[in-house]
């Protein structure tokens, strides 16, 4: 094997690596961040990009639903009007 193709495969598997090296933002500490009234934008800045996402809106009112699912761990967020009202955080089951 030369030594390019080498670098061209432990390329990936290091940077495999390094991403399980940070961890997920997904657990009990970061859910202990989100606090009611925070807005949609500070929690998705906290946690990153929903899994999952839903918004409905009705007589001046808007509501978001938002999931997190990481490594074991699942956190689930309702906004009205883009501050949070209800937070859940769900630990996978084994």
């Amino acid at each position: 094997m030369t030594p390019k193709l080498c670098r061209r495969l432990l390329a990936p598997v290091v940077l495999a690596l390094a991403l399980a090296a940070c961890g997920s933002k997904i657990n009990e500490e970061q859910f202990s961040r989100i606090e009611d009234g925070m807005s949609e934008q500070q929690v998705i800045d906290l946690l990153g990009t929903p899994s999952e996402s839903s918004s409905m809106g009705a007589l001046g009112m808007s509501g978001t639903a938002a999931i997190w699912t990481g490594a074991g761990a699942t956190i689930s967020v309702q906004f009205v009007n883009g501050k949070v009202r209800l937070k859940q955080f769900t630990r996978a089951k084994p």
